[in-house]
């Protein structure tokens, strides 16, 4: 059993550096880098203590058992998961590759999904948020940059008005500037208190039921457009043994959900045409009367269309109107001018799976009644007044916001306006109300994240398991999260690094051979 380190006497400060050479210069530490190697990378890896077991898998008889404490550092590590970059770097890259291939799948097949559903029509479409007030913007008219994401173009005036004047509080309405790509000022509003917050953050939270009811209306202007072209529905049996005519066609997608600067949600959206079999778990081409150009048009109409009216609130009785915006961008994927790829697609939706508020300039973790006044603040900058806002809309219906009294005329509208409906904006304050997953898909597009990680244990599984005919099984508990010392998480995340540089080194010599092998034929 090894000895538990132990770096810290009293009264001696002991660097990042010195507990490094401490843990390196031991004989263990061969056998603690092996041990570390699952959570190595990790920012706050979790560790657990109890029991580990080899189980024979057909007698159930325990065959071998071994306890953490016979373990370096008396624990066993497991990174912690978390997909945010800003929070674990190297758990979000595994994210990030696993988003790449359930977004990559649906495009070109794989890992179970059929290769012919590269022949599919598909589009990649762009969502905004309508304007709720006039915000510090770049606008380049024509790019000459190499890369968007080094954009060094000239941009245009922020907002250019010969005749603007002054807003209502005093706030110049125009803005001369050409703002830089990384100008703190792009996406703060001219005027904090013309700005709608409210309505922002109304719009944040029901931007997923906005998006429910535009795929489904995208989905009924394609079902009318068969009846009109006389493409016959096809009959499906259901579970419960009744026959249903379906349209002939539905819409599969995969969406990414962007933060963007002035702290309201849009969304990305792969949008592919699918045909409807008798097999519910068939994935077949689109009927040959319906083309991507009737995709594009019925996504326009379906932006066009949808408007959700959110339910009565005590602050604002009609409700909010929660719309698109007018900027809807549609493009093909994998069309004759090369401009976007599959392979292109899915990397930067990938990429944007692993973010949540970090283009706002700012990262929040859940907000409570204690922490709140520390972010909330109706007088303070634009994140501080939607997190307010937030707040402020979701408290609990009848409650009177001067005195926090409830009143009776404040019950009575609590009975008639559902109350709840606006009660998870301050679960989502830290959020800026926006609820929903950065990643979602329908279920026929692709492979799913579970089977992703499934595949994954259970490869390492069968490579660490030498004993035929016999699983691992783990009882275990939590004992604290975090390396014990910086020392560690300094050989542990270098130990990281460098296995992901050989694993990136040894891809691309394969892709090399791959490519000298198809050119020499």
């Amino acid at each position: 059993m090894s000895t538990p380190l132990t770096l810290h006497r009293p009264g001696v400060a002991v660097g990042r550096n010195a507990q490094a050479l401490h843990r390196a210069a031991t004989p263990e530490f061969s056998g603690w880098l092996e041990h570390t190697a699952a959570a190595g990378g990790c920012a706050r890896p979790i560790r657990l203590t109890g029991t580990i077991a080899a189980v024979e898998t057909t007698t159930g008889r325990i065959t071998g058992q071994l306890q953490t404490d016979e373990l370096p550092d008396q624990a066993l590590y497991k990174a912690c998961g978390n997909r945010r970059e800003s929070q674990c770097p190297d758990c979000a890259w595994v994210y990030a590759g696993d988003a790449y291939q359930v977004v990559r799948c649906g495009l070109t097949g794989g890992k179970g999904v059929p290769d012919s559903v590269g022949r599919h029509p598909v589009v990649f479409a762009t969502f905004t948020a309508p304007s709720f007030g006039a915000v510090h913007h770049r606008h380049v008219a024509r790019h000459t940059c190499a890369t968007r994401q080094r954009c060094d173009c000239r941009p245009a005036p922020c907002r250019a008005r010969s005749a603007a004047g002054t807003c209502q509080h005093g706030q110049p309405a125009a803005c001369f500037a050409r703002h830089d790509v990384d100008d703190p000022q792009l996406g703060q509003p001219l005027c904090l208190d013309c700005y709608d917050h409210d309505h922002q953050a109304v719009w944040n939270y029901f931007s997923g039921e906005l998006w429910r009811r535009t795929k489904q209306a995208i989905e009924r202007h394609l079902a009318a457009l068969c009846r009109r072209r006389g493409i016959t529905f096809v009959q499906v049996v259901t579970g419960s043994g009744k026959v249903r005519r379906l349209p002939p066609v539905r819409v599969s997608h995969g969406k990414v959900a962007e933060m963007q600067r002035r702290a309201a949600v849009h969304f990305h959206v792969l949008l592919r045409l699918d045909g409807v079999d008798p097999d519910p778990d068939a994935l077949v081409p689109p009927p040959a009367g319906i083309t991507v150009d009737d995709l594009d048009a019925a996504i326009h109409a379906a932006a066009r269309q949808i408007v959700v009216t959110t339910p009565s609130h005590p602050d604002r009785p009609q409700g909010w109107m929660v719309a698109w915006g007018e900027q809807v961008d549609v493009r093909q994927i994998n069309a004759a001018d090369g401009e976007l790829t599959d392979g292109k697609v899915a990397a930067y939706l990938a990429k944007y799976a692993t973010k949540a508020t970090e283009s706002t300039g700012r990262s929040f973790t859940r907000l409570t009644p204690a922490t709140i006044d520390d972010y909330a603040d109706p007088a303070g900058d634009h994140l501080a007044r939607l997190i307010d806002a937030c707040w402020h809309l979701g408290r609990p219906t009848g409650t009177d916001t001067a005195s926090g009294a409830t009143t009776a005329g404040d019950r009575q509208d609590s009975l008639d306006t559902q109350p709840n409906a606006y009660a998870g904006l301050r679960r989502w304050a830290h959020m800026l109300g926006f609820g929903g997953h950065f990643l979602t898909k329908a279920r026929r597009y692709s492979v799913t994240f579970g089977l992703l990680r499934d595949t994954r244990a259970t490869y390492r599984r069968e490579e660490d398991d030498h004993t035929p005919g016999t699983v691992t099984i783990g009882t275990l508990t939590y004992a604290g999260s975090g390396w014990l010392t910086e020392g560690d998480a300094l050989l542990a995340n270098t130990a990281a690094a460098q296995r992901r540089q050989a694993r990136r080194i040894g891809r691309e010599e394969l892709a090399h051979e791959a490519w000298l092998t198809g050119a020499a034929a």
